[in-house]
């Protein structure tokens, strides 16, 4: 079994059962609490409070929910930054996910355009 770090793109798609992620809901998933947060909103948006927090319960139950650090933030902060410079619009959420993931030396699993170029990515759309 693989193990990714999965963005809120991923975590989306993998619950709407997108053929393009089917294969990544029987992985070993890793995501962040801040994940989590968007995935929520996403969620309460479109299926109201109940439901939100109905679905969250489910994530919570296939998924690792890694810890942050403030080295973390930092390196995150300084990403978007970096990133920025080339173009490239970054979340802060998105640049943590993706330091998170290269600290754990998983690959971080995202449709998100803005990743599509970067090492350590397994860019699905």
């Amino acid at each position: 079994m693989a193990r990714y770090y999965a963005d809120t793109y991923a975590l989306v798609e993998i619950l709407r059962g997108s053929s393009a992620y089917e294969r990544y809901a029987g992985e070993e998933l890793v995501t962040s609490e801040f994940n989590l947060l968007e995935l929520a909103y996403a969620l309460t948006r479109d299926y109201g409070r109940e439901k939100a927090v109905e679905v969250l319960k489910i994530v919570r139950a296939f998924v690792t929910i890694v810890q942050t650090t403030d080295e973390d933030y930092a390196e995150a902060s300084a990403l978007r930054i970096e990133l920025k410079k080339q173009d490239k619009n970054l979340s802060l959420i998105d640049a943590l996910g993706y330091v998170l993931a290269k600290r754990l030396r998983i690959l971080f699993l995202t449709g998100d355009r803005e990743f599509k170029d970067l090492d350590n990515v397994e860019y699905v759309k």
